[in-house]
């Protein structure tokens, strides 16, 4: 079986060995690592090349944001889940455009994480509903329409970015469409070269952006 190798990211010691412990006691998660500051845990992706990066939103030296656009510029396969203690719509909103794939509270769970680890691991993302249509009405607003999705995109990838946009991993997508996973795979990094993005997430917001997709 494949373990998730998770580097955990939190300058408060106590917060950051808790969080490592409760994770280590589930046989699919690995513990590659450990930062302590904004620079340090993009240092150390450089270095371990994590598959998923659980990090604390407020750190020195560079937040979690800051971080989470550095990482993704450079190793934009890297999933990044944002751990805070704020519920507040522009934090996550700032989160989601940074290319984080999800966005959690402190208060979860420890099976709560430990599942959404999985989820985003399997292609998934985790960001509140009501958040992602306010910040699909604010871009909408602005105006920022743009040009025809049909114009970029064929019939079957736009059917593959809206289940995207609705969470599905690809499994999930290829089950709904009765296609293969590599097919789904193929389709994905076809979309992600037309909108000129570097993962999924990139490419939802920027369908948001531009009003061509409902995620209700």
């Amino acid at each position: 079986m494949e373990k998730i190798k998770v580097l955990v990211a939190d300058d408060h010691l106590l917060v950051r060995e808790g969080i490592c412990k409760l994770l280590e006691l589930d046989e699919k998660i690995t513990i590659v690592g450990e930062a302590v500051d904004g620079e340090d845990v993009v240092n150390k992706a450089k270095e371990l090349k994590p598959d998923l990066i659980l990090m604390d939103l407020n750190m020195p030296k560079l937040s979690g944001v800051q971080a989470s656009k550095q990482i993704k510029s450079l190793f934009p396969e890297i999933k990044i889940i944002i751990l805070t203690i704020h519920d507040d719509e522009e934090y996550v909103y700032e989160v989601l455009k940074a290319g984080a794939e999800g966005y959690l509270q402190k208060d979860v769970s420890a099976e709560e994480l430990r599942s959404a680890l999985q989820m985003v691991f399997n292609g998934e993302t985790l960001f509140p509903a009501s958040v992602i249509n306010r910040v699909m009405g604010r871009e909408r607003s602005k105006g920022k329409i743009g040009e025809s999705i049909e114009d970029i995109l064929t019939e079957r990838e736009i059917e593959v970015l809206e289940m995207m946009a609705k969470g599905n991993n690809n499994r999930a997508i290829g089950e709904k469409l009765f296609i293969s996973e590599k097919t789904v795979k193929n389709h994905v990094s076809n979309i992600l070269k037309k909108l000129g993005v570097n993962d999924r997430t990139q490419a939802v917001i920027y369908a948001i952006k531009k009003g061509w997709v409902d995620i209700k």
